[in-house]
């Protein structure tokens, strides 16, 4: 009983921010409590905005509160410590097979109550009284007992890592940017985190946003069943009375036409609600990556959390249009005025325009395909920013521009030996994957210039090809006087006026790809209609002296 109380009291004065015991503590105006630290560093967070906002409650508050420390709160905080370490010796709560036992404990090993990230390592109550009582100790961080402590550390330098590079995007630790990691952009672990926290919640917010539309197509869709149903009945009654009219003789089409229009009515309901369907799934599965997010966004683990969040960061191409197009209620109404009309002209209806019957039962659509853009402005609402990879960069390369732009050279630069790198050809893919429908622009000099989009595994094995001359990149090469396209080692002349900018549109799932001259106007140079089987990337080839920049629109 003594124990649960302990563990009550724990979870009461601990800080949902960090999950650890009050540091500090200050209460504020909606009456929730964190480290001071803990709320200082997230209301950072929200200064531009202007508008702060508690983590637990979502309550807003204008200006920001005045934190001042709970002397209450502090104190609670500090009895529950001293009662925490005298009622831990009487437990003898030893660790079993699926517990983190205490790193400094001999013999029979004791359940750690924490493990720290600085150390690191873990601790019993008696063994963790260091970390609460020495100065330099009290500085570490300290959290819920862990399992994963050693892939903290450093397998080349048996150092913590407490450092990410972001050129390599990986944790390191500090020996690691003196040698292999020279001269790369570091930060450390808790900025990189704090910069992918942010990215995660605008994922977060770009998830309900899309429940939010889809669950409204999702009702779009159930009244657009009804409306189908309503009027197909309303056209095989209509059907069914001007057939009577003509007894007999018309009495076999009146037939035909019913069985075509509940067999349209079948398959127009059954498309309505396979998408229906579909929405309904990837909204699950929006709601199960907003819940993965959610239980990443609290980990207290640095390095596990970057490790981590490029597999769950990325969002999939949402399955359909984003807008659903809804005609009026008219369907088979064309059907009644057909059969009308074979009510007047009987028999030479019958031979001459009984056909149209068939074409205006099949001819209900309801979705309109969302069509390739013809207007730039079009075109930017689906802009990808593009950011070269300088780990495929050949080395006669060179990347500048927040790594937009690459020029070739005649020296080789010392870039670090990696199995992404291009060493026969002199160019570059993104870091980015381009999926789903979006677009991107080039500049250009000089001449000799390849613009392509290409999958990751462009090589064949130990064969490196120049991009458009296999079957796994598609390119556009852009001299002086002409454009040729190459895709799979054939070459084709694509003609349009000439331009030093050319334009790249990509829909993923419809297998189209679009390159345009871009000047005043836009023009079509070349279209490719295919499947893509995997994620591509953006890539340029340079020749010697030219330069290639991925244009920042926005």
């Amino acid at each position: 009983m003594e124990r649960r109380g302990l563990l009550m009291d724990d979870q009461k004065l601990s800080c949902s921010i960090c999950l650890d015991l009050l540091k500090d503590p200050v209460t504020i105006p909606c009456g929730h409590s964190y480290c001071m630290n803990c709320i200082k560093v997230h209301w950072d967070g929200e200064d531009q905005r202007r508008i702060y906002s508690c983590p637990q409650c979502r309550k807003e508050f204008i200006p920001r509160p005045v934190q001042e420390k709970s002397i209450i709160l502090a104190e609670m905080v500090e009895d529950l410590k001293k009662t925490r370490l005298q009622a831990a010796p009487a437990d003898h709560c030893y660790a079993g097979p699926e517990d983190v036992a205490c790193d400094v404990c001999t013999g029979r090993k004791r359940k750690a109550i924490k493990s720290c990230l600085s150390c690191p390592a873990s601790y019993c109550s008696d063994h963790l009284q260091p970390h609460y009582d020495a100065p330099p100790l009290k500085k570490h961080k300290l959290v819920n007992p862990s399992m994963k402590l050693q892939e903290n550390v450093c397998s080349r330098h048996d150092e913590v890592m407490k450092i990410f590079c972001r050129t390599d995007q990986q944790c390191i630790c500090y020996l690691c940017t003196m040698d292999e990691h020279k001269g790369h952009e570091t930060v450390p672990v808790a900025a990189e985190r704090t910069e992918k926290q942010k990215e995660l919640q605008e994922r977060q917010q770009q998830i309900h946003q899309r429940i939010q539309d889809q669950e409204k197509d999702v009702k779009l869709l159930q009244q657009e069943v009804e409306a189908i149903n309503l009027s197909a009945d309303k056209a095989v009654k209509d059907s069914e009375k001007i057939f009577t009219d003509l007894i007999r003789l018309i009495q076999k089409r009146s037939s035909d036409v019913k069985q075509q229009i509940r067999s349209q009515q079948e398959t127009e309901v059954s498309r309505v609600k396979k998408l229906q369907k579909k929405l309904e799934q990837e909204i699950t599965e929006l709601k199960r990556k907003d819940a993965e997010l959610e239980k990443l966004s609290i980990t207290e683990d640095h390095p596990q959390f970057l490790q981590n969040y490029p597999s769950l960061s990325a969002l999939s191409e949402s399955t359909h249009s984003s807008s659903i197009n809804i005609r009026p209620l008219r369907y088979f109404e064309d059907v009644t005025a057909a059969v009308s009309e074979l009510r007047e002209k009987l028999q030479d209806i019958l031979r001459d325009t009984g056909t149209n019957i068939s074409l205006a039962v099949t001819d209900v659509d309801v979705f309109l395909k969302d069509p390739i853009p013809k207007l730039r402005d079009r075109f930017l609402k689906y802009f990808k920013k593009i950011t070269l990879d300088s780990n495929t960069a050949h080395r006669k390369l060179i990347l500048s521009e927040g790594n937009r732009k690459v020029t070739s050279i005649d020296q080789l630069q010392s870039y670090p030996d990696h199995p992404d790198r291009f060493i026969d050809y002199e160019q570059v893919l993104s870091r980015e994957s381009v999926t789903g429908r979006c677009y991107w622009e080039v500049q250009w000099s000089r001449a000799g210039v390849y613009v392509a989009v290409s999958y990751k595994n462009v090589r064949s094995g130990s064969k490196e090809y120049l991009i458009g001359f296999n079957d796994k990149s598609w390119s556009l090469y852009c001299d002086k006087d002409n454009y040729i396209f190459c895709h799979n080692n054939i070459k084709t002349p694509a003609s349009g006026p000439l331009s030093s900018r050319i334009g790249v549109y990509l829909d993923h799932r419809a297998g189209i790809l679009c390159f345009y001259s871009v000047s005043k106007t836009m023009t079509l140079l070349h279209r490719v209609q295919t499947t893509f089987t995997q994620p591509l990337y953006a890539g340029v080839y340079v020749s010697a002296g030219s330069s290639a920049e991925f244009v920042k629109l926005c």
